[in-house]
């Protein structure tokens, strides 16, 4: 039986990442093999002004399976970095999946990673769901190389990441995998016979011993389960929605276009008295009390940081395109839950929604997006990033010129007068479960 320990946020943790971590272990365990989570208590320095543990859900994803949770390690307390290493060791395991998603993370993972590449023969993954960062630092290259540097294989959910990643190391030698098989992870798998030849090894990233990089896909998700006795109509009619109802989900940050959701709808409504628009998610600097004075300290703090190393452009700190919303008019046309929306709660929204809209600025693959498939959601999304790997236009969703108001415009129009068939969406996602993604994961 293969050992796996998936560290990243456990499912105690808000947002995507920690459910695709849950969804992950989970996934590994129903192809047989013995997994252990292995989290975070705090992810991140702890000056920055925001909530990051879901206080609101009460279903817990692991319930009936057998995965134990260990929460170990504090971003803000280095002494827990070295023991989170140690109790990973501990536990012998064959591959350790690191989720990779915000490079000050590099700092504490440089020194797990490191560890784990000198005194365990497990292969060390870095699940990668970016390389470059959104918002890019002057810090962001160099955090990011010292951590990935000690990785033996990268596992990617779109060909721009796996470019991303060769350009972060020129040095390096990366072979390119479908479906897990490779030459190069047949070389890690050998290293467990050969521990001598690398043990003492601090691996650099000039290092020419071949890396692999797993080309897979963002899974669908299948935590949250359709209603089936959902009554549509009566939800909509209950909540003042017109027939063709648009969904924008989940956190909001400037990336995600939202304020060109909204000014796109706002068109769209002029034209045509059939549509509905629902905001529902987060406003991700917006989730602690912004009066309490140790908030105060900490957007002071934090602000001063990001003048020194983030470029002005790149500051979403004091984005609001909530406020929109009464600035265009469009109040009576549309659905605001400002909250977080807890586990329970999630799948009413899909079902009564007939598109996503996926208006993003820059595009790595999208928790969102994989979610609105498991409802059989088609899209209408920017040209950006992945959308166009994994949205056909026409065929499963629609595709807008981003930074284009007008063309957003009318693939909002094309997705009422010509729907998507929910088949369509069925058919473009079939290959994408989390079985195929985990088989691909322990072939190696």
């Amino acid at each position: 039986m293969t050992r796996v320990v998936c560290f990243g946020p456990g499912p105690r943790f808000k947002g995507g990442i920690a459910q695709y971590n849950t969804a992950l272990a989970r996934a590994l365990k129903d192809e047989g093999a013995e997994v252990t989570i292995v989290s975070w208590t705090q992810q991140y320095p702890a000056i920055i002004p925001r909530e990051f543990v879901d206080k609101a859900s009460r279903s817990d994803f692991l319930e009936g399976y057998d995965i134990p949770v260990h929460y170990l390690t504090n971003w803000n307390a280095p002494g827990t970095w070295k023991k989170t290493a140690k109790a990973i060791a501990a536990l012998k395991p064959d591959k350790v999946i690191i989720q990779w998603y915000n490079p000050t993370q590099g700092i504490p993972l440089n020194t797990i990673a490191k560890y784990l590449r000198k005194h365990t023969k497990a292969e060390v993954l870095f699940d990668l769901h970016f390389v470059a960062a959104k918002e890019q630092s002057s810090l962001d290259t160099r955090l990011t190389r010292m951590a990935l540097r000690h990785g033996h294989s990268f596992i990617v959910h779109a060909y721009k990441t796996a470019d991303e990643l060769k350009a972060l190391m020129p040095d390096g030698s990366f072979e390119v995998t479908l479906d897990g098989h490779s030459e190069a992870r047949s070389l890690v798998v050998g290293r467990r016979s050969m521990a001598a030849h690398t043990s003492g090894l601090g691996p650099k990233t000039n290092d020419q011993r071949p890396k692999t990089i797993l080309k897979l896909y963002h899974p669908i998700y299948s935590l949250f389960k359709p209603d089936p006795a959902f009554d549509k109509e009566a939800w909509k009619a209950r909540h003042g929605l017109k027939g063709h109802v648009f969904l924008f989900f989940g956190f909001i940050r400037k990336y995600k276009g939202l304020h060109h959701c909204l000014r796109a709808f706002a068109e769209l409504a002029k034209q045509r008295d059939d549509v509905s628009l629902m905001v529902v998610g987060e406003r991700f600097w917006q989730t602690v009390d912004q009066r309490k004075l140790s908030t105060k300290l900490k957007n002071a703090v934090f602000g001063t940081l990001k003048k020194l190393f983030l470029k002005k452009a790149d500051d979403e700190q004091g984005y609001d395109p909530l406020a929109l919303v009464d600035e265009l008019g469009i109040r009576d046309r549309v659905l605001v839950v400002d909250r977080f929306v807890p586990n329970e709660e999630v799948p009413p929204y899909f079902q009564a929604a007939d598109s996503i809209v996926l208006f993003y600025e820059t595009a790595t693959p999208s928790g969102v997006e994989s979610l609105s498939y498991n409802f059989k959601l088609p899209a209408v999304a920017t040209r950006v990033g992945h959308f166009p790997e994994t949205i056909t236009d026409g065929y499963n969703g629609y595709l807008a010129t981003p930074n284009d108001l007008a063309d957003m415009v009318r693939v909002m129009n094309k997705a009422v007068d010509q729907p998507i068939p929910r088949e369509h969406v069925v058919e473009a996602t079939k290959t994408m479960s989390w079985a195929n993604y985990a088989k691909a994961v322990l072939a190696g």
